[in-house]
């Protein structure tokens, strides 16, 4: 393997580690989404306040993941985010609400009032999970778009990526990436009600309610990322060779029998999550959400490395396959990837810095006491 190659991989592994930190983290969106289920408005008060401790790390993290790509990967960030615009421009639109709420939704003399920021809380919260499950679906189903690099040199156009006229809405019309972006949605709720178990004390109602949401939430997605495993080893992707892109049947199926070490942690992976669900559900533990948040974050990675890793191309053109996009023709330059490579040796004190700040947020749960004495409401 050439220093080129160990480096492209090596990103591509530092954006499967951001990338499972924001799903992982999405549990706030998860959290948005059930602000009108059945809660009173001092509930609803006490959730937005404990996810309002942590949103930002989600915010910081989408916008870090988006970073890394455009650095370290940059043709797939010109063809993704510059093509299938209209998807990601939702996906930002419900993110930017979610800040705006979070900034004003209490602020004295809003014009809007707290329910109309409460529901730019839930559109983030629906939207914006499904969206994104659907955004990365198109990491193995594919988009509509064609990559002709020899019109850099057109002054007049000098665009070398060209998406279908609809944008990236396509997408969503694709059931296998909605179904990812389903399953997504079902995983932020049960991360969410895990966290409020975790982070919420002083209302044992409440508790006892966002128990039975875990095991519902839970089994609810369980189903459904079963279902798209199953999609997923079925279908048929497209990888790189010498003599050109080839379609490969079960292609991601044969990756992980290739790369047998990711069927273990995928196995562990799926058995820690349903560990946490039950934990959570069954027993008066709080500590569900971190196994279930281990485990998130390593089937993550998995479901990148499967993308990216064997020559495979982990955004396929479905209209014209020679413009697939791989590790290898979508990368920086050599020395492009070795600077950063230099920068990235500052991720661990990021992260570190992420934990001290997490567990002083959390170092005792928020009560209804604490909330009422509190002179800052989100």
């Amino acid at each position: 393997m050439t220093e080129l190659e160990l480096l492209q991989s090596y990103w591509w592994l530092l954006i499967s580690i951001l990338g499972a930190a924001l799903v992982f983290l999405l549990f706030v969106q998860g959290g948005q989404s059930m602000l009108y289920c059945g809660h009173n408005y001092g509930t609803r008060q006490l959730m937005v306040n404990s996810l309002g401790r942590k949103w930002e790390f989600t915010f910081t993290t989408l916008v870090v993941f988006g970073g890394a790509f455009f650095a370290s990967f940059p043709l797939f960030y010109s063809t993704s985010f510059g093509g299938a615009y209209w998807l990601w421009m939702l996906i930002l639109l419900s993110f930017i609400l979610q800040a705006v709420s979070y900034e004003f939704r209490r602020k004295s003399g809003n014009l809007y009032g707290t329910r109309t920021y409460d529901a730019f809380l839930v559109f983030n919260g629906v939207a914006g999970c499904v969206l994104l499950g659907v955004a990365v679906g198109m990491f193995f189903f594919g988009g509509q778009f064609t990559v002709t690099k020899s019109n850099i040199l057109d002054a007049a156009a000098p665009v070398i990526s060209q998406w279908a006229p609809t944008h990236g809405l396509e997408a969503i019309a694709d059931w296998r990436c909605l179904l990812l972006g389903v399953a997504v949605f079902f995983l932020a709720r049960t991360l969410a009600a895990m966290y409020f178990v975790n982070d919420i004390a002083g209302d044992e109602a409440f508790t006892a309610r966002m128990r039975r949401r875990t095991l519902v939430n839970g089994l609810i997605f369980a189903l459904l990322f079963v279902a798209f495993l199953v999609v997923l080893f079925t279908a048929t992707g497209y990888s790189s060779t010498p003599a050109g892109f080839i379609s490969e049947p079960h292609l991601y199926f044969n990756n992980l029998l290739r790369m047998w070490w990711l069927a273990i942690v995928l196995i562990l992976a799926v058995a820690a999550v349903l560990y946490g669900i039950a934990m959570t559900a069954f027993t008066r533990s709080r500590a569900g959400i971190w196994w279930s948040g281990f485990g998130t974050a390593a089937a993550v990675i998995v479901l990148f490395c499967l993308a990216g890793y064997n020559s495979t191309a982990y955004l396929a053109s479905t209209t014209h396959p020679a413009s697939s996009l791989t590790i290898a023709n979508s990368s920086s330059s050599l020395f492009t990837l070795r600077v950063m490579s230099v920068v990235s040796v500052l991720i661990p004190f990021v992260l570190a810095y992420i934990v001290c700040v997490w567990r002083k947020m959390n170092a005792a749960p928020l009560t209804p006491q604490e909330l009422s004495e509190d002179t800052h409401q989100y």
